[in-house]
């Protein structure tokens, strides 16, 4: 039913744009051109078969705990990376 669905709202992260649900962010794209999507800490970068890293946007910390970026030259993945993430974080 129409009632069972939360709405998918524009947003902000980092100043950049992103994609919310419950005013939680699962996907934003960065300045750097690439999307970033909080997949959860036991998402497995490794076992893609497309290039996926940890998004680390800090100099002095490690990546963000679940949060991974894909480049544009991979933006194939992208949507349903973003389907995925908005799954996870529902």
């Amino acid at each position: 039913m129409v009632e069972d669905h939360v709405p998918i709202e524009a947003g902000n992260m980092m100043g950049s744009p992103s994609i919310t649900q419950n005013g939680k962010v699962f996907a934003f794209l960065s300045k750097k051109y690439l999307m970033v999507f909080r997949l959860g800490k036991d998402f497995d970068p490794t076992s893609q078969d497309f290039e996926i890293r940890p998004f680390n946007p800090f100099k002095k910390k490690g990546p963000l705990a679940g949060w991974f970026e894909v480049p544009y030259s991979e933006h194939i993945h992208w949507k349903p990376l973003t389907k995925e993430a908005q799954e996870i974080n529902a």
